[in-house]
């Protein structure tokens, strides 16, 4: 059983998912970095380029729409088992209006890229209105599953008024789903996409029928099942505008939402805050007294288990076992908290035992599987590694909420001080042997000046003689550790 917390403020929404009193899924959405892509408009055609082979449309954004060719639906035919496309002068004409999705968002000078090629997400499914074809994502492997999927939604989406019961594409994570579940999805795809159809035939053109769900919404969509006790949201505004949207398409999650009026700030009760900044962290503490290390790179991300000061169990052995069994369950958080995606290693402490190993590796599973985003583990490779994917959905938490570090460029660390002096001492010597200035002045971090006036001062004083010049030293406060000039007085 869990409970989810919405935080809501105008320029941003967080939800947290609470089980067993501890965080075990985070998501932030920002006002300003919501995008338009899945955004449905009626345009009007304002300029057909056939030397393009596209079209402009306004919608009503700051610049004109783009739409191509190959993403008008229905736009070709086939001939001789080849698909023949129609020039798009024969298929739309100025002053047309046409309903639109953004399938890609506004980069610079460039508008948003539209396709007339309608689709509405779901929590397991894909609907596409204008087509009655049933896809399959093909990460469902096993062709006896995807028969099966596709024999349960033949039989969920038929309808009895002769009505065309639309496309569907099967997402991943309906391979488990029951048929529930996907009679769910399927009513509240056919109820957004008949709000859309609705809003098209009474709005003017360059208005927005359907907008993206957003952050608050989806958890309702996606993120509600039969564990979830209650929904708490701390705005009477959002509370209001939610209730509204479950008890028209998820009644059941509705019935859950309930508005926190407490006096603390609701991640402060729960001790969310904190929870965001661990989860910022390098370095993760466990309770037995071991920790994580955890590097997040370009290629991968790493995990290394370390013992720490845990020293409780009987033996060597039997503390190696133990910190990497709570490890499992710690990995497996950190990744949901922190939403790290793509390859993973993680280097759990060697265990000389076979059986350690195979309990490990089970209680990992065990952990990753209540992941509601896909993952797919490795056993232990020769050197004691456990590979593992974990599907990226958006950005980790560390790169939406940080940035590299100014002084380090992201790097992690520094030169030292010494270091810093011996590239000033080297510079001047090089920017002697071009120009014979009166003066050298040398301009960094008070650490390095000191360094120079002190320890190195020697050197520097050698180096002055040498070029035959006086080199004066000047402190800048705002510089960095690793930043200097040297100007030729």
């Amino acid at each position: 059983m869990h409970d989810i917390l919405i935080n809501w403020t105008p320029q941003e929404t967080r939800v947290a998912l609470i089980e067993n009193g501890a965080v075990q899924d985070l998501h932030i959405e920002r006002a300003l970095e919501r995008g338009l892509v899945g955004n449905v408009y009626l345009g009007k055609v304002a300029r057909v380029l056939p030397g393009m082979q596209s079209a402009f449309i306004e919608v009503g954004l700051e610049r004109a729409a783009f739409l191509h060719v190959a993403d008008l639906h229905g736009g070709g035919h086939h001939k001789h088992d080849v698909t023949v496309q129609v020039p798009i002068e024969r298929q739309v004409f100025e002053g047309q209006t046409l309903m639109v999705q953004v399938i890609k968002d506004p980069i610079g000078s460039k508008g948003a890229r539209l396709s007339t090629q309608i689709s509405i997400a779901g929590r397991l499914l894909v609907f596409l209105p204008q087509d009655t074809h049933i896809g399959i994502s093909q990460k469902i492997g096993s062709v006896e599953a995807r028969e099966q999927l596709r024999s349960r939604m033949q039989s969920l989406t038929a309808t009895t008024d002769g009505s065309s019961p639309g496309g569907f594409i099967l997402r991943t994570n309906a391979e488990d789903a029951s048929d529930a579940e996907l009679a769910d999805d399927i009513a509240y795809l056919r109820k957004a996409w008949a709000s859309i159809r609705a809003n098209g035939l009474s709005r003017p053109p360059g208005s927005m029928l359907h907008e993206d769900l957003n952050l608050a919404q989806r958890v309702l969509r996606d993120m509600v099942n039969d564990g979830t006790q209650t929904i708490r949201i701390d705005s009477k505004l959002q509370f209001d505008d939610l209730k509204a949207f479950g008890e028209s398409y998820t009644p059941s999650s509705a019935s859950k939402l309930e508005r926190y009026q407490g006096e603390r700030p609701i991640f402060d009760l729960f001790g969310i805050e904190e929870e965001i900044a661990r989860a910022l962290a390098r370095r993760v503490d466990l309770k037995s007294g071991g920790y994580l290390i955890i590097d997040q790179t370009e290629a991968l991300t790493t995990v290394d288990v370390n013992t720490g000061g845990f020293v409780g169990a009987r033996n060597f052995d039997e503390t190696i076992f133990k910190t990497n069994l709570e490890s499992a369950g710690a990995i497996a958080r950190q990744l949901r908290l922190r939403n790290l995606g793509g390859i993973i290693i993680v280097d759990f402490i060697d265990m000389v035992r076979d059986e350690h190993q195979t309990a490990v590796l089970a209680e990992f599973r065990k952990q990753l599987a209540r992941d509601r985003t896909k993952v797919t583990v490795s056993g232990f490779t020769g050197l004691g590694l456990v590979e593992m994917t974990r599907k990226r959905t958006r950005e980790s938490l560390a790169h939406m909420l940080c940035q590299p570090c100014p002084t380090c460029e992201g790097r992690g660390q520094v030169k030292t001080a010494r270091s810093v002096c011996y590239d000033v001492l080297r510079e001047i010597l090089r920017e002697a042997r071009q120009f014979n200035p009166r003066e050298f002045r040398v301009i960094a971090s008070a650490a390095v000046v000191e360094m120079l006036l002190d320890e190195e001062s020697q050197h520097l004083a050698g180096l002055s003689d040498f070029i035959g010049k006086p080199i004066s030293l000047s402190t800048e406060p705002s510089f960095s550790p690793e930043h200097y000039d040297i100007v030729l007085m």
